[in-house]
């Protein structure tokens, strides 16, 4: 039985002598540690993670401290506690659906291999429950219930708890964007050149990888995070800050849901390192590491599915293609996408503004252009991994679909710079519009995620 060993929040903090002091808080973070020894962490039901002003007026100048913060999240879990001890349901999402809206989400599904599936609208017609109704659907049309033994009603709680983990308040990392990302990764794992060699075990571990890449993101990057001092950061050594919280609030999930508890103890033990592996994977600050390995499997030719390291290695970039291959999507999709993202980016950068932080790169609303960044993504980010992945393909019809699509969205957001008045907008590949770092790999995050350069 998982034991609490650590209950804490994160705060920022700084001092400025012309102001009170701030600080930001990120409440609700809990670790868990397993008998299987890995780490795992479970933010509580509530609340989500949320920034919180809190203005500290003492003349002493000292900084507000852990106990005043430790108050307030007392407070909210006793105000959340006090309200269900009252029968006061917490506002959540519905599961009922009217027999027309059901008819037509079974419809999508039907055709949830197809690269034009419209996750906007099979969103709606689940009434938010996209990322839930996805993973049953594909874990049943895969087999996998039946050969991992699954019990059904603990699948669905385990799923509701990775869909209720991500943080509907952000534009861009949120539950859609999961559900959008394991649509993809089911579109890549049905790919010829990779299908015939996968395993259940595979099968499973790229699904949920993709499902909970981004569970409990803050919305905002590794970078502001390692600035303003917050524990995650200190945590992980600032080294794939937010990828490593995914993995282990993860991992917590599944243990809380006691999804794998029938399973033999090495088997999940193994579960959850590869899961670790996958999500890891998505650091962009790793894409050159990973992009110059696949370069050389492919002018080798030595790469051989039937291995297990091999096929693991592979899943690891069908992962951060789905993660990042929204400019890859029809224009009215990949449009939607990419305004989303770049409003996450300028609410970071509206928040390091008032707390007179520096602009992070891409999050200055009046220099950074949405066309700019997604061009910039487009060149030194998508083109040259979908390009190698077409290879590994042999130029499989959907990578050539993909490619198509990547280069109409880009003429489209070039035809569009010249109606921008922002400065410094313009250029072919910029990235950052107003004179801030290319998003090449290797550099500072694309977008302000540390881990996801999605910006669709």
């Amino acid at each position: 039985m998982a034991s609490f060993l650590l209950q804490r929040c994160g705060e920022i903090l700084f001092e400025n002598p012309d102001q009170n002091v701030k600080c930001v808080c990120m409440l609700g973070d809990v670790r868990l540690r397993g008998q299987t020894g890995v780490p795992a962490e479970r933010r509580g039901s509530y609340p989500f993670i949320d920034f919180r002003l809190l203005n500290n007026t003492t003349h002493s100048g000292e900084i507000g401290t852990k106990k005043k913060v430790k108050r307030l999240l007392s407070f909210q879990r006793y105000f959340h506690a006090s309200r269900l001890l009252r029968g006061i349901i917490p506002q959540a999402p519905l599961h009922l659906l009217d027999e027309d809206y059901l008819g037509q989400a079974r419809h999508m599904l039907s055709k949830v291999g197809t690269w034009d599936f419209d996750i906007f609208l099979f969103d709606r017609l689940t009434n938010g429950n996209s990322l839930v109704t996805l993973l049953c659907h594909l874990f049943n049309t895969h087999g996998l219930i039946h050969h991992f033994k699954l019990d059904m009603v603990t699948l669905h709680r385990f799923l509701v708890m990775v869909q209720e983990d991500y943080h509907s308040q952000n534009p861009y990392h949120n539950a859609v964007h999961a559900a959008d990302v394991t649509q993809a990764m089911h579109c890549y794992l049905k790919e010829p050149k990779l299908a015939s060699f996968l395993t259940p075990l595979d099968i499973m571990l790229g699904l949920l990888a993709a499902a909970a890449h981004d569970v409990d993101h803050p919305g905002v990057n590794q970078p502001f995070l390692i600035k303003t001092n917050h524990h995650l950061a200190n945590l992980y050594q600032n080294m794939s800050v937010l990828e490593n919280h995914h993995w282990r609030s993860t991992i917590g999930m599944l243990r809380e849901s006691r999804l794998l508890a029938h399973l033999p103890k090495e088997m999940t033990q193994d579960i959850e390192q590869q899961l670790g592996s996958l999500i890891l994977a998505t650091d962009i600050n790793r894409q050159n590491e990973f992009l110059t390995r696949l370069k050389a499997h492919l002018h080798n030719k030595d790469l051989r599915l039937e291995d297990v390291h091999d096929r693991h290695f592979m899943l690891q970039i069908a992962l951060k293609c789905a993660d990042i291959c929204n400019p890859c999507r029809i224009w009215e999709m990949s449009k939607q996408w990419s305004e989303r993202v770049c409003e996450e980016f300028y609410r970071q950068g509206d928040l390091e503004q008032k707390f007179e932080l520096e602009i992070s790169p891409l999050c200055n609303q009046q220099k950074d252009s949405i066309p700019s960044i997604q061009i910039g993504f487009m060149t030194y980010i998508v083109e040259p991994l979908f390009r190698e992945w077409a290879r590994f393909t042999g130029n499989s019809a959907l990578s050539e679909s993909m490619l198509g699509h990547l280069a109409h969205n880009k003429a489209q957001w070039k035809s569009l710079l010249p109606k921008q008045h922002r400065s410094g907008a313009g250029g072919d590949g910029g990235g950052g519009g107003g004179g801030g770092p290319d998003p090449r790999p290797g550099t500072e995050d694309e977008e302000p995620t540390g881990t996801e350069g999605d910006a669709a």
